[in-house]
């Protein structure tokens, strides 16, 4: 039992040392009197009896250490020790220790944050039952790994032939106008229709109600609707009562069976309600190949991996293909993706690109921090020699200074932590359309990085300059005095090789940053191909039965809000487009040209689609370059004529004039009809990101109902856009008071929101190149001031031989450029290969700009300079007879 009892005296010692010093002293003292006693009684004085008592006795304080080194915890009172030592050093120069912490603090802080959003958005397995089981099925046009949207002829195919996976579920946007009722407004609603086995697949359930089952998702079957929980609570105020009973969606009842949980979000937070799939599609649709709009995921089986499953449905796809290829762009092919990329594609690298930069910023504070610790270990040089003499160990102090390292580090980590917590929330507000959002908060693994972070930082931050104070030649320091500089090149060498280091990282950052802010100045210059000063858009559906069944009322409603908005004060032009420019791909269709010979087999080109009245483009200022707009009479069933934009012309007409000729496209009827070409227009982009694409016009004042209904409302006007809001919102209320009106933007707004990712991001990377700068900058000042006062007395002797002012003030100046040029040299070096992983998220710029490289070069030479300057000229301002003084 001796184990136990050594077990017991280790924690009696852990709790109670001081009764346990006590009581060593005690028995220490027992002895000693016990020794003067014996002497005593052999006739010795009592001087004589404690000296001969000491004598044997031995050294009372090696006696303390080596009792007190049997109790096994000597290390943390060595340590604790070590911790009072570092405190009151840093109390003696509170200037250092908050410069120091505040450092780290930023750097600590800044990652954390990061971390907790990579970890929260990209790493943590998503909020579903067995998620790693979940994978995302696109189609493939090719051997490459496409992401191309799911035909559903080709998803049922698969869900009816397919034996590895477990359930498939299939879905597609929407969107539904929800009618006012008990006084409140109609609505607008982002939606998305499912199959019955969507959220079976996912393995949700609702909150409230039940799913869908298979009865529900057929065609005319009773419509059920589930509501989102944000939906449910803000316009149905949570009032359970409401499941079973009709809603009305685009003026149909719609029976709401349930509500989903208030965390699921997938694949959008806008998505408010979920409707069967297969509900408002019509038959044509649902068995298409060739119309890739939907999105698929599905469960796997146990045991068979994602390899087996997707090369069994990939080999059924391309039989469908080879039957079908001629007729139309049908998938070749299946790729799988793990179902959280359906969440993160667009996220994932600007969050790396954010998490490098923010490393590269903590790498910068910890050189920085070493090379302050360098140069207060060089201030201190001469009291650490002598206590070496005095017979303390090398890892006695370089384990003090290693501990007043960690002390700044674990202080700028607390500090850190708490700007961790208010920076990730900053983050996640101001991050646009950020997914996962809701789930971004830090949990074990993000306090294990922080803990770990900042322990790292500190032992990286001051084992190097612990190791260089306290190497050999402690002789050496004893002996110099401020007229000997021997003692001090040594680390003036180290203090540049450590600012070299923190140079090339900043040139890195600030390329990173450049490239990333013209890329960014690079899209909001973009010219969507249209005038987008003054110009305010408005969105409407009009999806009532009435506007189903009486092609005549969508033309009557879109004739006179027109009418009505063009007389409105302050209005210039007014238009209706399905799309306007930078809002969305909205869709495509395939096209021949009866003029041309038929194309080869598998060739099927297509060109994007737009339903436009005739005043639209003059609206919004899209030159017509060949031809005429569309007039009033092109209307209803005199509706065969389009109007192509210069791409499209381009592509399909080279060397001839495409007035006249024909496009065959299915836009009202399934094979298709001719339409007339009668204009050829400027080019405009679908998206500001998006290339240039061939685009066609047909007249919106056909009314015909799938191709006309959903329209957008440009208005442009001679002073602010956004004024005159709600004068055209009064329009469509007189017109229809039923009718909701939605994404309510003006042009800049749009570019604005297609921008606002980019613009986040450079602007986060560039305030971290800032700061790495200002670091850099302060560290190179520190070095030099360091350098002038160590060589105070060889540039006394220099001045006092006859050196001039600006010799002087060169010399110093060509020892701190010359960490900056080698530091420069690396740093452009190095970002030649770097910025090759942030080319996927550049737009209009090359990695290697030479702009950009040359911008970075000049703007670090002239902050180094900056920084150098006061350092040389106070050299060069040095009276050589007090400087000759100096000891």
């Amino acid at each position: 039992m001796r184990w136990q009892h050594q077990l017991a005296m280790k924690f009696r010692m852990l709790f109670h040392r001081r009764d346990a010093a006590a009581h060593l002293e005690d028995e220490l003292q027992f002895h000693l009197d016990q020794q003067i006693a014996e002497n005593l009684a052999a006739g010795m004085s009592r001087e004589e009896a404690r000296h001969a008592a000491m004598r044997s006795f031995g050294n009372p304080g090696v006696l303390r250490d080596q009792a007190r080194a049997t109790w096994s915890w000597n290390w943390l009172e060595q340590f604790m020790h070590d911790v009072k030592i570092g405190v009151r050093t840093l109390a003696r120069t509170p200037v250092f220790a908050a410069a120091s912490i505040l450092i780290i603090a930023l750097g600590v802080g800044a990652n954390v944050a990061l971390f907790t959003v990579v970890r929260s958005v990209l790493l943590k397995p998503l909020p579903f039952k067995n998620s790693e089981h979940l994978v995302g099925l696109y189609g493939r046009k090719d051997e490459s790994a496409d992401r191309w949207g799911v035909a559903v002829g080709d998803f049922y195919d698969w869900q009816r032939q397919s034996h590895g996976f477990e359930q498939m579920a299939i879905w597609r946007w929407s969107g539904f106008n929800i009618s006012g009722e008990k006084n409140e407004l109609p609505e607008m609603l982002d939606a998305g229709q499912g199959s019955w086995t969507f959220f079976s697949t996912l393995g949700v359930q609702p909150a409230l109600g039940r799913s869908f089952i298979a009865d529900d998702d057929k065609r005319g079957a009773t419509p059920t609707v589930i509501l989102s929980w944000r939906l449910f609570q803000r316009r149905f105020r949570g009032d359970a009562s409401i499941i079973g009973k009709p809603i009305r969606l685009n003026a149909q009842p719609y029976i709401v069976i349930g509500v989903l949980p208030k965390w699921f979000t997938y694949p959008d937070p806008q998505i408010q309600l979920w409707v069967p799939f297969k509900i408002i599609a019509s038959d044509e649709f649902l068995e298409s190949h060739m119309n890739h709009s939907s999105r698929a995921f599905a469960r796997l089986k146990p045991g068979v991996s994602v390899k087996q499953a997707v090369d069994e449905i990939s080999a059924l796809q391309h039989q469908t293909y080879l039957k079908l290829y001629t007729n139309g762009p049908v998938a070749a092919g299946v790729n799988a993706f793990p179902m959280i990329d359906d969440f993160v594609q667009d996220v994932k690298t600007p969050l790396y690109v954010l998490l490098g930069a923010v490393t590269c910023l903590l790498l910068i504070a910890c050189l920085n921090m070493s090379n302050l610790l360098v140069a207060r270990a060089a201030a201190r040089r001469k009291e650490i020699a002598i206590r070496s003499a005095l017979g303390s160990s090398r890892l006695r102090l370089c384990r003090e200074q290693m501990v007043e390292s960690l002390l700044i580090c674990m202080s700028g980590g607390v500090f850190g932590a708490l700007l961790a917590v208010s920076a990730t929330h900053w983050l996640t507000t101001h991050w646009v359309d950020m997914p996962r959002a809701e789930s971004v908060q830090p949990d074990g693994y993000v306090i294990g990085f922080a803990i770990g972070i900042t322990l790292l930082t500190g032992l990286l931050a001051g084992l190097l300059p612990a190791l260089a104070a306290t190497r050999n030649g402690m002789l050496a320091a004893l002996q110099d005095s401020a007229r000997s500089i021997s003692g001090s090149v040594s680390r003036a060498s180290l203090r540049r090789l450590l600012l070299t280091l923190e140079i090339a990282l900043t040139v890195v950052l600030l390329v990173g940053a450049g490239l990333l802010f013209k890329s960014f100045l690079h899209l909001r210059s973009v010219d969507l191909g249209c005038d987008t000063q003054n110009v305010l858009t408005m969105k409407y559906f009009l999806h009532d039965a009435k506007y189903h069944e009486h092609p005549e009322d969508i033309l009557a409603f879109h004739t006179q809000l027109l009418e009505r908005v063009r007389h409105l004060p302050g209005v210039r032009a007014a238009g209706l487009v399905s799309a306007v420019p930078g809002d969305g791909y909205y869709g495509d269709k395939i096209i021949s040209i009866p003029e041309h010979p038929q194309l080869p087999p598998g060739e099927h080109p297509y060109a994007l689609f737009r339903a436009a009245d005739p005043g639209y483009f003059s609206a919004l200022g899209i030159p017509l370059l060949r031809g005429r707009f569309f007039s009033e009479d092109e209307r209803l069933s005199r509706d065969q004529y389009v109007i192509i934009s210069q791409k499209l012309a381009h592509d399909y007409f080279p060397n001839e004039d495409p007035i006249g000729k024909h496009l065959h496209v299915s836009w009202h009827t399934a094979n298709g009809e001719n339409y007339e070409i009668i204009g050829v227009v400027g080019d405009t982009l679908y998206s500001v990101k998006g290339e240039l694409r061939p685009m066609m016009y047909f007249p919106i004042l056909s009314g015909a109902y799938m191709e006309t209904s959903d329209a957008t409302l440009a208005v442009r006007t001679y002073d602010e856009a956004a004024s005159l809001s709600i004068p055209i919102q009064k329009q469509f209320a007189q017109l229809d008071p039923d009718l909701p009106v939605a994404r309510i933007r003006t042009m800049e707004q749009i570019v604005g929101n297609e921008t606002a990712d980019s613009s986040f991001s450079a602007t986060l990377v560039l305030t971290f190149a800032a700061l790495s700068l200002i670091l850099a900058a302060v560290g190179l000042y520190g070095v030099l001031a360091y350098l002038v006062t160590q060589r105070t007395t060889e540039i006394g002797i220099r001045i006092a031989l006859g050196a001039q002012r600006d010799q002087v003030m060169t010399l110093v100046l060509r020892d701190g450029m010359l960490p900056a040029f080698i530091g420069l040299g690396l740093g452009i070096a190095g970002s030649l290969g770097i910025v090759q992983f942030i080319r996927s998220v550049l737009y209009g710029t090359s990695p290697i700009d030479i702009g950009v490289f040359i911008s970075v070069a000049v703007t670090l030479l002239i902050v180094s300079a900056l920084a150098c300057a006061v350092p040389a000229w106070r050299a060069s301002r040095l009276d050589p007879i007090q400087a000759l003084r100096t000891e």
